[in-house]
């Protein structure tokens, strides 16, 4: 995104993007967690920590991520627009 002015909507829009970038990085960490956790359990054996670990994982991912993906295509599709608007 390009230099943010005074306009509010695109202050808005940047702290979107900046959430949006926050929600992903938190998301893709939740799930990398879940996945060595689960290949751990896969490995060894699966405790009901492990088992916990891993539903706990998958739920923090599948709140954080989620909404991030959707709210990033519409930063993008804002962002867009604007350009093919000329704005």
């Amino acid at each position: 995104m390009g230099p943010v002015t005074d306009d509010p909507v695109l202050r808005r829009r940047a702290r979107v993007a900046a959430l949006v970038a926050w929600g992903m990085r938190a998301g893709y960490g939740f799930l990398a967690v879940a996945v060595i956790v689960f290949v751990i359990g896969a490995v060894g054996r699966f405790t009901p920590l492990l088992t916990s670990v891993v539903t706990l994982a998958m739920a923090g991912c599948t709140l954080t991520l989620a909404p991030s993906i959707v709210f990033a295509y519409a930063v993008r599709a804002a962002e867009r627009e604007d350009r093919e608007q000329g704005h």
